[in-house]
């Protein structure tokens, strides 16, 4: 793997102060950072502080050249879907202000996350879904909007047919590879703490359901994420 992305919790101090550590170790290593769905209920009543306190967030963790995880989760709850609504569209505003990609996390809200994305024109950072569950239409619809599709290591559970059939379709310059560690490791290891080592298990079932080998599917991965996430100075 020549980079990687690592995925940040802007509310949580105690994670995004390890990236200055993480960075030194391994210099390739860029960060995302976004307040999760899961997290939105913290602004409720106070959404208009979204912006500010995820540029503030950014302008601390040095390597910063993504917003996200970002979106909507209809599954949990955690937060109420209309300020979990209000914190997306902030922080996609403060995306299209950068230039940044965003990083999409949509668990059971389709309808409302592309309606929101297609809100306001095209985000000049394009960005990802990350830890893809959909199937062949709704990978399609994110494509049509100009945002690459990233897979995890639920394309290799017995029971994912229909992720397995969608990253058989993606134009190879919009298709990502990911861990999501420690959540989701891929066959044989699922049920375990996930290590982002095993990433390999997740390019070797997407190479070839793709019918192309594993190489090959790397360098065009490899491709992807530089497009998406080094063409911003930041990266």
């Amino acid at each position: 793997v020549d980079a990687a992305l690592c995925v940040l919790d802007a509310t949580n101090e105690a994670e995004t102060s390890r990236a200055a550590r993480v960075i030194a170790v391994w210099p390739a290593v860029r960060f995302s950072v976004g307040v999760h769905p899961h997290q939105a209920g913290q602004f409720a009543g106070r959404v208009e502080e979204v912006e500010s306190y995820l540029r503030g967030a950014i302008d601390r963790r040095s390597g910063t050249c993504a917003i996200g995880e970002i979106g909507l989760d209809y599954h949990y709850d955690y937060a109420p879907r209309d300020v979990q609504r209000q914190v997306f569209r902030s922080q996609i505003r403060v995306a299209r202000d950068l230039g940044y990609p965003i990083v999409i996390h949509m668990r059971e809200a389709d309808d409302d996350t592309f309606a929101i994305l297609s809100e306001g024109g095209e985000l000049p950072g394009a960005g990802v879904f990350h830890c893809f569950t959909g199937d062949v239409e709704t990978a399609r619809r994110a494509v049509d909007l100009g945002f690459y599709v990233s897979f995890s290591g639920i394309v290799t559970f017995r029971t994912a047919e229909s992720v397995r059939a969608a990253a058989a379709v993606i134009p190879d310059d919009r298709l990502l590879i990911e861990t999501d560690a420690p959540y989701l490791a891929p066959v044989p290891h699922r049920g375990k703490q996930n290590e982002p080592a095993w990433v390999g298990l997740v390019a070797d079932m997407v190479a070839g359901v793709r019918g192309v080998t594993s190489e090959e599917l790397r360098r065009q991965t490899d491709a992807a994420f530089a497009a998406l996430f080094r063409s911003g100075s930041a990266c």
